[in-house]
């Protein structure tokens, strides 16, 4: 109990940063599966997101929160049903928050008016560790922050649980997303249930056939169980989405603006 307190006590925001810090200097000191020019502006751009859903947070997260507990001081979900000692409650609690976010995510591809928002997360041709930001603020606080409500609606997870799941989660996204390279060794082991960095590269690909698979985001476990599980040869991996290839299109106003708008894969666009 102690050192879960301890965990989730570190400002995320200081947690973010020592991430950053590490994964994009490991970036550029260390060789690199794929090579990318025009690091610094692609850091610039990316980080704008994470600003942005910061400030926006100051009032939103709070109203998370807030949902959330009160929906524990009314014992709302199955899991107060049942008694579980504290250490399995919290990791099974960590599970569900993925299981969400694995189907938020999952209809995220198929809904094409979440798919707009979603898609600037997609967007990304050079995919390295400061993707991790590259997310619509909007998709966040609409939709993952609502997920994380269902969540404990349905199955009656706390606050507790929700900020271990994101300590955890910020990891594993600087881990999938920076462009680095990792033993393959990995997909064969710990990859049996976890999400490695080459099974979320496989997501980011450019072809939609793979980009609609590996949506987990810690538990590879439901990609497998659900059929949406793929692995390719790093080889063949291009990122990012046809319609997104041009210089404007990755610019953090154009990417903002972007749910608003029809874009189509040829790159013609036209105003909603």
């Amino acid at each position: 109990m102690e050192l879960v307190n301890k965990i989730i006590d570190i400002n995320p925001n200081y947690l973010i940063i020592v991430l950053l810090t590490v994964f994009f200097t490991l970036e550029q000191i260390l060789s690199n599966p794929f090579v990318f020019k025009n690091r610094t502006t692609h850091l610039f751009q990316n980080i704008l997101f994470q600003l942005a859903l910061t400030l926006l947070n100051l009032f939103f997260l709070t109203l998370q929160v807030s949902g959330i507990e009160w929906l524990n001081a009314h014992e709302v979900g199955l899991l107060y049903l049942i008694q579980l000692p504290f250490w399995v409650k919290l990791i099974i609690s960590v599970m569900l928050y993925d299981f969400t976010t694995y189907w938020v995510h999952r209809a995220s591809h198929k809904f094409p008016i979440l798919w707009r928002l979603h898609r600037v997360h997609h967007s990304d041709n050079t995919m390295d560790s400061t993707t991790t930001f590259r997310f619509h603020p909007v998709e966040i606080i609409l939709i993952y922050q609502t997920g994380n409500l269902l969540t404990a609606a349905l199955f009656g997870t706390d606050t507790m649980a929700m900020a271990l799941y994101y300590t955890i989660l910020y990891l594993f996204f600087f881990l999938e997303h920076a462009n680095l390279h990792y033993p393959r060794w990995l997909n064969n082991t710990l990859g049996l249930v976890l999400v490695m960095p080459d099974h979320h590269r496989v997501h980011h690909h450019q072809e939609q056939h793979y980009t609609d698979s590996n949506f987990a985001d810690i538990f590879i476990l439901w990609d497998r169980i659900f059929g949406t599980f793929q692995l390719i040869p790093l080889s063949q991996m291009k990122y990012g989405l046809k319609e997104f290839a041009s210089k404007e299109r990755q610019s953090f106003w154009y990417l903002m603006k972007s749910p608003f708008k029809k874009i189509s894969s040829d790159s013609s666009l036209q105003q909603d």
